[in-house]
C-alpha cells in the first residue's frame, strides 16, 4: 500500500519528490534552472568516474537498516517505561492516556518528532507494565506466555510479507477500516456496560475468545500495512526522517498485539 504521505510527494508524471530538483514552476508550467558549474578537468573526471555510486545513506534517504535502528530505539523506550510501570503499576492510567494523546498527535503530524515518538514509548511502556504486572499476579507466568506469542505472530507475518504471500489490497483495506471501526465500537461498548452493568465484560467466555481472536487478525493485517509503508518509503526515495513513522506504526502495533493476547491468554486460563 503507498502510504499518503509519499503520494503528496509524487509530481504529475507519478515519480516521488523530496525536495528541490534544479526546476522551478512559474504559473503552469516548470523552468528549467541550469545549474552553475565549471568545466572539470580530466583528473577530476576520472575521480568521479572511479567513484562508488552514492547510496541512500549518501543521499539522505530512508533505508531499511534507518527503520531497524529507529525501531530499536522506541522499543527500548518501551522497555524503560515498562520496567517502571511493572514497579508502580499506578502509572498505568498515566501511561495510558499519555500514550493514547502521543500516539494521536504523531499520528496526525506532518513530520515526524523523534522525541515525541520516543515519550510515546515511555508512556505506553509505563502502561504495558502496569497491566502485565496485575495479569501476572492473577495468572502467574502469562506475560512470559505474550510476549513470546507476539513475537512469533510477527516473525510469522514478517516471512510472509517477505516471501510475497502476505500484501495488501484496496479492498482489503476498505474490510480492516470498517472492522477497525466495528471493533472501536464494541470496545466503547464494553466499558459502558462494564462501568454501569454491575461490572460486567462482554469479553469473556467464548465470545471474548472470538472478539480476541478478531482483533488478532486485524493486528496482523495491521502489521502487512506497516511493512507496505516502509518498503513505499524505501522503494520512493522517502526522507530518512520517515523510517521514525515506520517505527512508530510498528511500535504501536505490536503493543496492541500484545494486549490482544494477553486478553486471550488470561481468558483460557480463567476456564
Amino acid at each position: 500500500m503507498s502510504n499518503p504521505v509519499f503520494e503528496r510527494m509524487k509530481d504529475d508524471r507519478g515519480y516521488a519528490t523530496f525536495g528541490p530538483s534544479g526546476a522551478t514552476k512559474t504559473g503552469s508550467t516548470t523552468a528549467s534552472v541550469p545549474p552553475a558549474y565549471s568545466t572539470p578537468s580530466a583528473d577530476e573526471l576520472q575521480t568521479m568516474y572511479s567513484s562508488p555510486a552514492a547510496t541512500t545513506v549518501d543521499t539522505g534517504r530512508m533505508t531499511y537498516d534507518d527503520v531497524v535502528v529507529k525501531t530499536a530505539i522506541v522499543f527500548v523506550a518501551v522497555l524503560v517505561g515498562a520496567a517502571v510501570g511493572w514497579q508502580a503499576p499506578v502509572l498505568m492510567w498515566p501511561g495510558l492516556i499519555g500514550g493514547l494523546v502521543l500516539g494521536l498527535v504523531n499520528s496526525f503530524k506532518k513530520s515526524p518528532s523523534p522525541a515525541l515518538i520516543i515519550a510515546y514509548g515511555l508512556f505506553e511502556g509505563a502502561f504495558l507494565g502496569g497491566i502485565s504486572m496485575y495479569f501476572n499476579e492473577a495468572y502467574p507466568g502469562i506475560v512470559g506466555q505474550a510476549v513470546l506469542a507476539t513475537l512469533g505472530v510477527f516473525a510469522v507475518v514478517l516471512v510472509g510479507f517477505r516471501s510475497g504471500k502476505l500484501r495488501t489490497s484496496p479492498k482489503l483495506n476498505k474490510i480492516f477500516f470498517v472492522a477497525i471501526g466495528g471493533y472501536i465500537v464494541f470496545g466503547l461498548v464494553n466499558l459502558m456496560f462494564s462501568a454501569f452493568g454491575g461490572g460486567s465484560d462482554l469479553r469473556s467466555g467464548g465470545l471474548g475468545l472470538a472478539i480476541g481472536a478478531f482483533a488478532v487478525i486485524l493486528a496482523s493485517y495491521s502489521l502487512v500495512m506497516d511493512f507496505e509503508f516502509i518498503r513505499a518509503g524505501v522503494e520512493q526515495g522517502a526522507p530518512a526522517k520517515f523510517a521514525w513513522y515506520g517505527a512508530f506504526g510498528l511500535i504501536v502495533t505490536l503493543v496492541w498485539l500484545y494486549i490482544e493476547i494477553l486478553r486471550i491468554l488470561a481468558i483460557l486460563r480463567g476456564d
